[in-house]
């Protein structure tokens, strides 16, 4: 793995205002990073990032992409109206997509089958809730969740990042200690192992209330390629300061 990847998750915050002063602030802070950056925005901001990102060391991307290539699909986002704006990531299967959009394991696939189609990289969530961590079925819902991907993508699985975000600690200051994500972390990869000859080209990222003060403890296990960064990427201080743990 060369670099480590952090990757923000604006959600459904924003205005034109207020995201030109948070990056224009993170531009100004940034330098020459030595992690990957990306800042994934809600649709109707892509053309935003583009004009601004421009030619700097932070790439953009998408919080989903439609399962379809075109048609009928009113609301939905292709891959190709993704490529027009320059996105170089988009977001499948995130936990608030699988639970208030009732996304199955197999639809995300399909989601990250077609990113990939547009080589655009699909940054693919996988997580368990509080009650089947409590049920000790960690394990097998994430696995659950990445065979999915493996099974549709087959050998393009290296092109894939997954971020590991389990669900109780999304967004609720609650964040799995550096040894509970690691030992996740140690999962995922020993099932990409199994799946292709190259499984460090994968970055796993760990998502869940990762923060300026504990990103530094987290990235430095083994198996932490990054960070899928919520609440956290909305703070130019905040999220500069984890971009510059990765390094």
């Amino acid at each position: 793995m060369s670099k480590k990847l952090i990757a923000g998750n604006w959600k459904m915050n924003g205005s034109l205002a207020a995201n030109e002063a948070l990056v224009r602030a993170m531009l100004a802070g940034i330098g020459q990073p030595l992690a990957e950056v990306a800042l994934c925005a809600p649709a109707p901001y892509l053309a935003q990032l583009q004009a601004l990102l421009l030619g700097s060391p932070i790439a953009w991307g998408s919080q989903d992409v439609s399962a379809h290539e075109q048609g009928a699909y009113t609301g939905e986002i292709s891959v190709s109206m993704l490529k027009d704006f320059g996105c170089r990531y988009a977001i499948v299967g995130h936990s608030e997509r699988r639970q208030y959009h009732g996304e199955t394991d197999e639809i995300v696939a399909t989601k990250a089958q077609r990113a990939l189609s547009a080589g655009v990289t699909p940054i693919v969530c996988v997580g368990e809730t509080l009650a089947e961590r409590e049920a000790n079925e960690t394990e097998s819902v994430v696995k659950r969740q990445l065979a999915a991907v493996i099974h549709t993508v087959g050998h393009c699985i290296t092109e894939i990042v997954v971020a590991y975000e389990p669900v109780w600690a999304i967004g609720t200051g609650k964040t799995a200690t550096p040894e509970m994500a690691q030992a996740v972390h140690a999962v995922l990869r020993a099932q990409l192992a199994a799946a292709t000859t190259n499984p460090k080209r994968v970055h796993i990222l760990y998502g869940g209330s990762m923060n300026a003060a504990n990103a530094a403890s987290l990235l430095a296990q083994p198996d932490i390629d990054g960070g899928l960064i919520g609440g956290a990427s909305l703070k130019a201080a905040d999220f500069l300061q984890i971009v510059a743990a990765a390094g």
